[in-house]
């Protein structure tokens, strides 16, 4: 197996790695950078917990290899606050108890902030469709959905 010295960007900050060929970006980002906040959920993209976003589009990070991150932006979950605020997402996720136990939490946030940016005033079906690919086990969905009508809410005030 052969590796090979990898520069991909990061949270708006460039990185470079020495990875195998068959190492997944989720690998990459909690293994090298120890970014834990992507969680290692089912490892087949079922899950959704890994998401992260992708030039702005949420990806499943176990499902994309390190090596063809390239000349792409990667934001994760830490990379989403901003001068130490949290994004609105994670405030509103926050306020409404939509996390439980956590672990679907970041994916569901990284999805949620995706659908905002290209939707700012969604329908609950379109949350729901946009979530579809996160599971979780707790809250039964209803306080996340919450959340991002509150998040979206809260961001189209002037």
């Amino acid at each position: 197996m052969s590796e090979r010295v990898l520069t991909i960007e990061v949270n708006g900050e460039p990185h470079r790695i020495l990875s195998s060929d068959n190492r997944t970006l989720l690998e990459v980002l909690r293994e090298d950078l120890g970014l834990t906040g992507t969680k290692h959920g089912c490892d087949v993209g079922e899950c959704g917990a890994c998401s992260v976003l992708m030039d702005g589009q949420p990806v499943l990070a176990c499902l994309v290899l390190a090596l063809q991150v390239g000349d792409r932006t990667v934001t994760t979950i830490e990379g989403l606050a901003a001068d130490g605020n949290p994004d609105p997402v994670q405030k509103a996720f926050a306020e409404r108890g939509a996390a439980q136990c956590g672990y679907c939490t970041p994916g569901m946030i990284i999805s949620s902030r995706a659908l905002l940016d290209g939707n700012p005033d969604p329908s609950t079906e379109e949350i729901n469709t946009a979530l579809a690919g996160n599971l979780c086990r707790c809250t039964g969905y209803n306080k996340i959905v919450e959340a991002v009508h509150l998040a979206a809410s809260r961001e189209a005030r002037p």
